[in-house]
Formats: C-alpha cells, structure tokens, sequence
C-alpha cells in the first residue's frame, strides 16, 4: 500500500491514532471497568475515572487525554521503528510478494505485526502501569506483562484483522487516490 517513506508515516499515524484509542477504550472499559466502578462506588468508569483523580501511570494519577498521549508516542515510535519494518520483513520470509494475493499478503504483515506490537506494548503497559505504592518486583511485573500479553491478543489480533486495517486500509486508499491517479 504505502509506497514511500511519508505514506508509510501517514499509514502509520493513522493506524495508531485509531488503535491507542481502541487500546484505552478497551483497558479502561472492558478489562478494568468493574473494578475501577467497585473501587469509587460510581456508576459509570468515566465517573470512577473522574473521581479517583485520573488513570493510576507510573505512580500518579493522570487523566485519559494523558494516556493516550502517552501510549501514542510509544505505539508510535514503536510502530515506524519495529512494527511496520519487521513485520513486512517477516511476512517476506514466508511469502513471495510477487506471487502471494495481496489480501493474503496484507494478513500475514497484520499478523506479524500484532505478533511483535502486542507483546512489546504490553511490556511498556506493566511498567507504566504498575502498582508501584505496592513496592516493586520483577516478578510482579513480569506476571503483569503476561497478564497484559492474555488480555491484549485475542483483541488485538481480531480487532486489527477484521476492523482496523481495513478501515485504514480504506482512508489511506481515499487520502492517495490522487497520487494513484496522477502515476497511472
């Protein structure tokens, strides 16, 4: 798709932008919603939020707008540095892009992808997220990593194959349709 360094930037952008959001949903709402609401004794996780004084990071309280922030400038970096370059890479090990649909080659980079993203975000999650008031314990925080990694997979994997990729996929088509059209 992208077919030089600043649409594979765009591609990437646009791909994180929409995904830290799916991520800080998801943590927030689906993993941990019940838990944040019976801690506050709220009715709803924004008011549970709002009321325990933001999202627990690193030691302090900060509110969502600094998560995703925050999330987005490691998934960022993560993504044009590791994510897009190792997994077109390793999908190239396994198919010839010559020869392989592109449907089915497109797949194998969103798994791949997934496969080196999820684990590496869900490491900078256990840190970031940590109950440091607790103390510290690599232990500790290696289980959490693992507890992350658990949580985060099926979501990620299903969520970026089925919903995300396409819908970028589809807006990264509509913004270069022009480029497309003048080259042709």
């Amino acid at each position: 798709m992208p077919k030089n360094q600043f649409q594979r930037m765009i591609f990437a952008l646009i791909t994180v932008i929409i995904t830290v959001h799916a991520y800080v949903f998801y943590s927030l709402y689906v993993v941990n919603g019940a838990t944040l609401m019976a801690v506050s004794g709220e009715g709803s996780v924004i008011a549970a939020i709002n009321k325990m004084g933001g999202v627990y990071t690193v030691g302090t309280y900060l509110p969502i707008w600094a998560i995703v922030l925050i999330e987005f400038a490691f998934a960022y970096t993560l993504e044009v540095v590791m994510g897009s370059p190792c997994s077109f890479r390793l999908a190239c090990k396994v198919f010839d892009i010559r020869s392989t649909h592109p449907v089915l080659f497109e797949t194998a980079i969103i798994c791949a992808t997934v496969g080196l993203m999820c684990p590496t975000m869900s490491f900078i999650a256990a840190w970031l997220y940590y109950p440091y008031y607790a103390g510290f314990s690599i232990i500790t925080l290696l289980a959490n990593w693992i507890k992350l990694v658990c949580f985060n997979f099926p979501f990620a994997f299903f969520s970026q194959l089925f919903f995300i990729q396409p819908f970028v996929r589809t807006v990264f088509k509509f913004i270069f349709r022009n480029n497309e059209e003048h080259s042709a």
